[in-house]
């Protein structure tokens, strides 16, 4: 079993973070009390989105390249 954080944004369950499920696998939906507007979370909303596989690339390169030692730079 696997949790999946979201919100509902009036017509569909939105998840927040990547969903790691079958397509139409049974899920059980648990509608909390809280709004996202109360647990302090909605500024997340200005990150959603996708990135397209070359962006992606580009960025993990640049990632990687930060752990490589640079000797003799100071």
């Amino acid at each position: 079993m696997t949790a999946v954080k979201a919100y509902y944004d009036g017509k569909a369950f939105v998840p927040i973070s990547p969903v790691h499920a079958a397509r139409n696998q049974a899920a059980i939906v648990t509608v909390l009390d809280e709004t996202v507007e109360e647990t302090g979370n909605r500024d997340y909303l200005q990150f959603a989105g996708s990135l397209s596989d070359e962006d992606y690339r580009e960025i993990t390169a640049i990632l990687n390249s930060t752990e490589t030692i640079d000797e003799n730079e100071w």
